[in-house]
């Protein structure tokens, strides 16, 4: 039996062994963060899921991509982290975790396994939340449902415009046109 190793086959399970470990953590995502570096906000995993699933049901893959496949989520945690006031980035942070809970308490079931349509009547509830003023009027609590409206709100508006902002949208959808753009002689003045 011959006991000596032979140096290249050494090296070689050693290159395996080092590449293996270094490509171990990229396989395994379940860190408990964001995937993106953020400044402000503390978002984990489950929540920017859960932001996904609510941006991929506001703009759904129909003939064009989707929200998920344009990964708009993160182009709301980014503008809300880098461009909102302190105030709103908290409004928006306990307004993502109050949503779970409101969900459960409305359809039953947890927001992500919602079918599509239990996601949309539930948006449609929370986008009839009153505002403050009116609810505190009317002696309603305000606390979460401000918090969530809010949320929901920023969430609304940024998917829009990252959708449209979008390298799909501009190159495919849009037809660009130089500055000053054509000249139409029959449009009424």
């Amino acid at each position: 039996m011959n006991s000596f190793i032979n140096r290249r086959a050494a090296l070689r399970n050693l290159v395996i062994i080092a590449g293996g470990a270094m490509i171990l953590p990229a396989c395994y995502r379940k860190s408990g963060k964001a995937s993106i570096e953020l400044n402000n906000l503390q978002i984990t995993e489950d929540e920017e899921s859960l932001l996904e699933t609510l941006a991929d049901t506001l703009i759904p893959k129909t003939d064009t991509p989707g929200a998920k496949e344009l990964k708009l989520h993160l182009f709301v945690l980014k503008m809300v982290d880098d461009c909102y006031k302190p105030e709103d980035q908290d409004q928006f942070t306990k307004g993502l975790r109050a949503l779970p809970s409101f969900a459960k308490s409305t359809i039953g079931k947890d927001f992500v396994n919602a079918s599509a349509k239990e996601r949309g009547q539930l948006l449609l509830k929370i986008q009839d939340i009153k505002d403050t003023e009116e609810a505190t009027e009317k002696g309603q609590e305000a606390g979460d449902d401000k918090s969530l409206k809010r949320f929901y709100d920023i969430t609304k508006s940024k998917t829009i415009q990252g959708y449209l902002n979008s390298k799909y949208v501009m190159t495919n959808l849009v037809k660009y046109e130089l500055v000053p753009g054509r000249y139409n002689g029959y449009f009424p003045a």
